[in-house]
């Protein structure tokens, strides 16, 4: 089960904690994420296993988590023999700070509603018990 909202606004969070709280990412999509980052060229799959010291099959399904969160963008480059491969870049910081700030209205508005759908559940149950009861007509 999640932390409560009140322990996570207690919690010390960073920027890279924003990333883990919108996309659940684990400690291997941050590790690759920040190789991406760091990178002065995008990086092909096997290039990131080489760097994280895993299976190939490993490196593409933290990509994949990666791309699916949008916040990693995937290239194809091509060989002068015609064949090709993909390349690996991290999404501009400003278009996925964007997407964030997206996703935390969207959340907000959700969780304005069903704050709204509470305190009409709640009212109603309220000023039901707080009514007088009719005497009985014997």
């Amino acid at each position: 089960m999640p932390d409560s909202m009140a322990a996570m606004l207690e919690q010390d969070l960073e920027c890279e904690s924003l990333l883990d709280c919108f996309h659940g990412l684990n400690d291997l999509d941050r590790r690759v994420f920040r190789l991406l980052v760091e990178s002065a060229d995008p990086l092909t799959v096997d290039e990131l296993a080489e760097e994280i010291d895993r299976e190939r099959t490993t490196a593409y399904r933290s990509l994949q988590r990666l791309l699916d969160a949008g916040i990693v963008k995937k290239d194809r480059e091509s060989f002068e023999s015609g064949s090709y491969y993909d390349v690996f870049s991290p999404v501009a910081p400003d278009e996925i700070a964007d997407d964030m700030q997206r996703l935390l209205n969207d959340w907000y508005a959700t969780i304005g509603q069903l704050i709204a759908e509470f305190r009409d559940k709640y009212e109603d149950r309220a000023s039901e018990s707080t009514e007088p009861t009719p005497p009985d007509p014997e």
